[in-house]
């Protein structure tokens, strides 16, 4: 193992293991969302939102902390399976697949509810350009190499001969620019799911964040299926 992938490798394995148990818990408020759609006390519903709501930034705040560690890693990350990472939009989902969401999910919206929807749609959307805008005179302007090949490149250069050593001045730039980038999609990510919630009515909103954590556990679920079969594919045609 080269000398700087240690202290990379440990903070990637103990991402890994919030992510697992974050997930475990994802599925738990599934079963709650799931059980309270069911009920006509909306201090429950209001209650449970606040959790689900609450969950999502504690994952927020990791992947922060992920990230600034190695921000690079966030691209291509290794506790993704190929079918999660196709649906990467700036190191996490796009912030405009809220809308499909809600519109399949809510089957009771009103004309006020769709045309506030709409705006934000468009605001989101705005935003979303801006990013990848951003994201792409990043890379330009250092005429940085694909995303895929910087989390090894970097994790590296952070330690050598058992000391931090400098890290390349560009490569700093370009790692700082990028974790600023990844900030920015996640706090649209957060804005844009906030907003939806507060144009819904709890019941809707029950609804709408039950239709998105299902997408993504079933994303999860799927991906992982698919690489065990692919494993197995491989492992039957060496004989083993």
């Amino acid at each position: 193992m080269p000398p700087g992938s240690s202290r990379a490798n440990i903070s990637v394995g103990s991402f890994e293991a919030f992510l697992q148990g974050w997930l475990r818990r994802q599925e738990e408020l599934l079963n709650e969302l799931t059980i309270t759609q069911n009920t006509l006390d909306e201090s429950i519903i209001r209650n449970l939102i606040s959790r689900i709501l609450a969950h999502y930034q504690e994952y927020y705040e990791e992947k922060s902390r992920m990230s600034h560690i190695n921000v690079f890693y966030m691209f291509s990350p290794s506790w993704f399976s190929p079918l999660e990472k196709s649906f990467l939009w700036i190191a996490g989902f796009k912030p405009g697949l809220a809308f499909p969401l809600v519109m399949n999910s809510v089957n009771d919206l009103t004309e006020n509810q769709i045309e506030m929807i709409n705006g934000l749609k468009i605001e989101t959307r705005i935003q979303e350009r801006d990013l990848m805008d951003k994201l792409a005179k990043i890379q330009e302007s250092v005429a940085a190499p694909p995303l895929m090949g910087l989390a090894q490149q970097y994790g590296m250069e952070m330690l050598r001969d058992g000391e931090i050593s400098e890290v390349d001045e560009e490569m700093e730039k370009l790692r700082t620019a990028m974790e600023n980038v990844v900030t920015d999609a996640d706090r649209l990510r957060t804005k844009t799911a906030d907003g939806v919630v507060g144009i819904l009515n709890p019941l809707q909103s029950l609804k709408f964040l039950a239709a998105a954590a299902q997408l993504q556990l079933r994303i999860r679920m799927v991906g992982m299926q698919r690489e065990a079969e692919r494993r197995h594919q491989m492992d039957t045609s060496n004989g083993w």
